[in-house]
């Protein structure tokens, strides 16, 4: 069967057979680095640190069509950055928390959940057979949890307390 294909399509990949992840990956890289820039906007204080992390993502947007261009000192800023952030928020969170909170502090959760989303895109991809720089999968782990402690840190300058969370599921050891 011929697809159509628009002569206004968005994205030239948007028709890739559905077993290529590849469009799939660039459009939740997409989707990340515009939440970043949104993120970026609602907090000045850490808009230069956000922006950079928003290229990077975009950087990484064609590792899997192309090749991973982000660069080994990259990574280790974004390690470094997170490790900073696991410093300045050091005993504000020890269980789990409800991804609640100021405004800003939500956008952080929705890139820590888009961050597990892109792992997971990233495993299913290299499962079927395709490349993945062991590199990349560091990077979309860094930013999961990176975007986890910036949540912290801003529901904490934002005076909102984190909501502490009891899973019906998996009650706590004894």
């Amino acid at each position: 069967m011929k697809l159509y294909r628009s002569p206004y399509e968005a994205y030239p990949f948007l028709s890739d057979a559905d077993g290529d992840l590849r469009c799939d990956y660039e459009i939740l890289t997409d989707r990340m680095a515009s939440e970043t820039g949104l993120l970026a906007a609602l907090c000045p204080e850490r808009r230069d640190e956000l922006l950079a992390i928003d290229e990077l993502i975009y950087h990484a947007n064609a590792s899997l069509r192309t090749f991973l261009s982000l660069k080994p000192e990259e990574i280790d800023w974004l390690r470094a950055r997170t490790e900073a952030l696991e410093a300045e928020t050091a005993g504000l969170c020890d269980r789990f928390v409800l991804p609640a909170g100021s405004p800003r502090a939500c956008v952080a959760h929705v890139l820590r959940t888009d961050g597990k989303r892109l792992v997971r895109l990233l495993y299913r991809f290299a499962q079927r057979g395709g490349k993945v720089e062991d590199a990349l999968f560091d990077f979309a782990n860094l930013l999961s949890g990176y975007f986890f402690l910036l949540a912290l840190a801003l529901n904490h300058a934002d005076g909102v307390s984190e909501r502490p969370f009891e899973s019906r599921n998996y009650p706590k050891a004894k």
